[in-house]
């Protein structure tokens, strides 16, 4: 105890200090500011911790599916953690514990790390069958649907929090996934929105040759179009992953004429595999701005984010961890949370029932992004504000300023009801 605080301890009231310490406990758990606590009893007074641990709890049990990452073959600034996503997850199991012990409810969670060639689909089929009924995905498009296959008609609702293919939202969508990866679409909404309101409009687009680089290019496509951006160069990337690449090449030459002569005021890249990407900044033959997959990029989380109250959730899973919150960990957080504010608002444990209060209107959640996020209805999208970054901080919040919606700004990033092609069943 320092000092000051043994000086100030005799004018500090205790019952205050103790109600404070508990709001601060509560409203760590439930999620930033604006999220609603537990519901009181009619009287009005919360219950005791005492009175809490006198009521047996009822356990929800989470399944979490993510797959093995391969070490990298040399030392990589962006590799992937082995505790990627289960990392996110473990810390939002004991938020919503925070908050169950006083509504009578308990939450555990049972991560399964595939191998390379293990089988998902069968992998959920156990979960399933050991009476898990949330199951969180961090697999991609192919992956997840197997694992929707393997569980139908066994009650089973779905968290994607990896894939952000647009088709899963749309001709591929299913009525037990709930999306809360950001699709491409909300992507590279986010970032051509920054560049229509910089008023940055001539873009450079260079696509990687991965099946991955073709989809975000497409998206990005149809993105400048929505929002009155001109695409003045298309071209694809060929001088092999640079960005990786630890010795001198004599390409090196070659990709820094590949910008020349192109009248831009933007290049984009489309690199979700980080081959290219980074090499692009500072070696383009005129003086560009990079944005896309490296260099100014969208995402759900950033480890520059503090604002909103989040600057505790990235120091407690720092604490955890010992590493920044990636945006996969921020997505398997914020699903497991989900679950947990159902949960507790909608006074129930089952799985069903949770589901479908997550699509209703009156389901929203706060989770350190200044408003709250909730689901779309018509894909089960989860709408939340993404964050505009250069590697080491924040440079904007998207939905920008201005850009407006019949029923919220949220609805400006990726497909509205109107262009979806989702049907539910």
């Amino acid at each position: 105890m320092s000092l000051a605080w043994r000086l100030e301890w005799p004018r500090l009231r205790r019952p205050r200090l103790l109600l404070t310490a508990a709001c601060a406990v509560l409203l760590s758990a439930a999620g930033g500011v604006g999220t609603s606590l537990a519901q009181q009893p009619a009287g009005g007074a919360a219950p005791t911790a005492e009175a809490a641990q006198t009521i047996a709890p009822v356990e929800l049990r989470l399944g979490l599916l993510t797959r093995e990452v391969p070490p990298p073959p040399l030392y990589d600034l962006l590799a992937v953690p082995a505790d990627d996503a289960v990392a996110g997850a473990e810390l939002a199991i004991k938020d919503n514990n925070t908050t169950g012990q006083f509504t009578g409810q308990s939450f555990a969670l049972e991560p399964v790390t595939l191998a390379e060639d293990e089988d998902a689909g069968e992998a959920a089929r156990k979960l399933a069958d050991g009476g898990i009924k949330l199951l969180v995905v961090n697999l991609p498009a192919a992956d997840l649907l197997k694992v929707d296959d393997a569980v139908k008609g066994k009650g089973v609702t779905l968290f994607n929090i990896g894939a952000t293919d647009d088709a899963l939202r749309a001709e591929q969508c299913r009525a037990d996934v709930f999306h809360v990866a950001p699709s491409r679409a909300m992507l590279t909404d986010a970032l051509m929105q920054f560049l229509a309101m910089k008023r940055w409009t001539k873009l450079f687009l260079i696509v990687g040759p991965n099946p991955g680089d073709q989809l975000y290019a497409d998206a990005l496509r149809k993105s400048a179009k929505k929002f009155g951006l001109k695409i003045v160069a298309d071209k694809p990337w060929t001088f092999g992953p640079l960005g990786r690449d630890r010795s001198d090449s004599i390409t090196r030459s070659d990709a820094l004429v590949f910008s020349r002569g192109v009248d831009a005021d933007v290049l984009v890249v489309a690199d979700e595999a980080n081959d290219f990407g980074n090499y692009i900044p500072f070696r383009t033959f005129e003086p560009r701005l990079v944005v896309g997959t490296q260099g100014l990029t969208a995402g759900t989380w950033h480890p520059a984010q503090d604002a909103w109250g989040s600057a505790q959730l990235q120091n407690r899973f720092l604490r955890a961890t010992g590493r920044p919150m990636r945006a996969t960990d921020y997505q398997a957080w914020l699903a497991v949370r989900m679950v947990g504010e159902a949960a507790t608002r909608s006074k129930t444990a089952d799985p069903v029932a949770l589901a479908k209060f997550m699509r209703s209107p009156d389901f929203s959640l706060a989770a350190f992004k200044g408003v709250p996020v909730s689901v779309r209805p018509w894909d089960q999208q989860v709408r939340q504000p993404l964050l505009i970054a250069q590697p080491l901080g924040i440079v904007s919040v998207a939905p920008e300023e201005g850009f407006l919606h019949q029923k919220t700004p949220l609805d400006t990033l990726g497909v509205d009801e109107r262009e979806s092609k989702c049907r539910l069943n």
